[in-house]
């Protein structure tokens, strides 16, 4: 599954992470930020917290802490990341989500 070309074309975020690793594309508005994620390569997301996340997973395979809860979620599966809540996980390469963040300016747009 490719995402379309068309959202291919939104802006670059710039996270902490090379791009041939996890590829991003963003759409920025003063009340949050929605980024389409393709993890090219397997990826640890080291434990952090920040303001509320919601994301969905549309393929692949992603083992989520959450809270200090662990669960495996794949296509179809729903997160709710509560604002201040540590979260990490362990991202399969192939795997793509939709991350909606409360911050909008969680990451900045790559220029």
């Amino acid at each position: 599954m490719q995402f379309p070309e068309f959202i291919q074309r939104f802006p670059a975020l710039d996270v902490p992470f090379p791009e041939d690793v996890v590829k991003s594309y963003a759409v920025q508005s003063d009340a949050g930020l929605v980024v389409f994620f393709d993890f090219v390569k397997d990826m640890v997301l080291p434990p952090h917290s920040h303001l509320a996340q919601w994301g969905t997973v549309l393929s692949g395979e992603i083992e989520f802490t959450i809270a200090g809860e662990t669960r495996t979620l794949g296509p179809g599966a729903i997160y709710d990341i509560p604002s201040g809540a540590e979260h990490g996980a362990i991202i399969k390469a192939g795997t793509k989500v939709i991350d909606v963040f409360e911050e909008a300016e969680r990451y900045p747009l790559r220029t």
